[in-house]
């Protein structure tokens, strides 16, 4: 699966729709999939990872900062087209209801962090949301948020989902990503008007407060075969401490349920008209260019405004669409856009997914956010991976 290319561009139409760790990528049509966790153990190896040493890589993360910002230059006017009938899929739990608008802003339950180890070899994260899914069992994000663009290798290790996540708090437990779905230009030619990702995920896990967990230090000759046999065992996590020891930490896990069952899921919208109003969520976090700190990313944050076409034909991008947004690229990377959200039931249809932001107007400042035009190829993406389960790990 190697990579060239880069991402850019906004285009416009009208519709709306509802609803080892790697091996290597399949693809049908415009559908490419890979597999995260391929197995129950490394699934539950996975969230070790994450939970073990009392959260520290949750809690050490940073923001994913690759491919955040595009330049004043690469976007200009244009836009992107319908390719089919516009289509909707509804919200879980919104199949039968028709929807409305309201005024006032209730955050999601559906948006959270997704957490993976970077490049880099660093615990990183990105913004993502559930979507609606046969199985309760979907997340949608960038597809830099699953794909490593920078190395040009595989799907990002350690994957997870953890909704409503808050300074290492994980309220309805750690999902962890089981297969990814992206349409196939992006996953070999990193083609940015499909830089996006529907992933699968297993049921959530937590820590089991029943049972105590422990950790072994080895020291002795035999340490490395001992931590090892150990670490085979389902629940367990083994590491090199700073003083050469090695450690297995048990950690009893229970299991959370589906993931649409606990947080609910957004619909869909695809092949929709450009300059519709919609609302955007994600953790944005970082600096904009004159070095103002505007977020955070501990909190769950939300922009407004109507959607336009751009293109940016110079980072292979031509169907894109923008959105006028303060938020900063680092964090916010994977954030949802949705269309004709509800305050009431917190649902809407997602319509988008943050790929980058772009200071348009030269003054230092991050004013628009991008995310690819979701057309009916997007759909045939998300119809394959929405009706693909995954099961439980524990």
């Amino acid at each position: 699966m190697k990579r060239t290319l880069a991402f850019g561009g906004l285009v416009a139409t009208t519709g709306i729709l509802a609803a080892g760790l790697a091996v290597p990528a399949q693809a049908s049509g415009t559908v490419s999939t890979d597999t995260l966790a391929t197995s129950n153990y490394a699934a539950q190896q996975v969230a070790a990872f994450w939970y073990g040493q009392r959260a520290a890589n949750l809690q050490n993360a940073t923001p994913y900062n690759v491919e955040t910002a595009v330049t004043t230059k690469h976007v200009s006017t244009g836009g992107p087209a319908a390719d089919s009938k516009a289509g909707v899929v509804p919200a879980i739990g919104d199949e039968k209801k028709s929807s409305s608008t309201s005024k006032n802003v209730n955050l999601p339950k559906t948006t959270g962090k997704v957490f993976f180890q970077g490049a880099d070899g660093k615990p990183h994260w990105c913004s993502a949301t559930s979507v609606q899914s046969t199985y309760h069992n979907l997340v949608a994000t960038a597809g830099h948020c699953v794909y490593d663009t920078k190395s040009n290798k595989d799907t990002l290790n350690y994957w997870i989902f953890v909704p409503g996540y808050y300074q290492g708090k994980t309220p309805w437990g750690i999902y962890v990503g089981k297969q990814a779905f992206t349409h196939y230009d992006f996953d070999v030619y990193e083609d940015g008007d499909r830089d996006y990702a529907f992933v699968t995920v297993y049921n959530g896990v937590k820590l089991d407060t029943t049972k105590t967990g422990w950790v072994k230090k080895y020291t002795d000759a035999t340490a490395d075969d001992k931590a090892a046999a150990d670490a085979k065992k389902a629940g367990y996590l083994s590491w090199t401490g700073k003083d050469g020891v090695r450690y297995v930490e048990y950690l009893p896990l229970a299991d959370a349920g589906r993931l649409g069952d606990n947080v609910g899921g957004q619909g869909l919208a695809y092949n929709q008209k450009i300059g519709q109003p919609v609302f955007m969520f994600g953790y944005p976090d970082g600096k904009h260019p004159d070095g103002n700190q505007a977020f955070t990313g501990k909190t769950l944050k939300w922009s407004y405004g109507k959607t336009f076409a751009a293109q940016a034909p110079a980072i292979k991008a031509e169907e894109l669409q923008g959105l006028k947004s303060s938020f900063t690229g680092e964090g916010s990377l994977g954030s949802s856009w949705l269309l004709k959200y509800s305050n009431s039931r917190r649902l809407g249809y997602l319509n988008g997914v943050t790929i980058g932001v772009s200071d348009t107007d030269g003054n230092k400042r991050y004013d628009t956010s991008v995310s690819p035009y979701f057309d009916g190829e997007t759909y045939g993406v998300y119809k394959s991976a929405a009706s693909t389960w995954s099961g439980k790990i524990v």
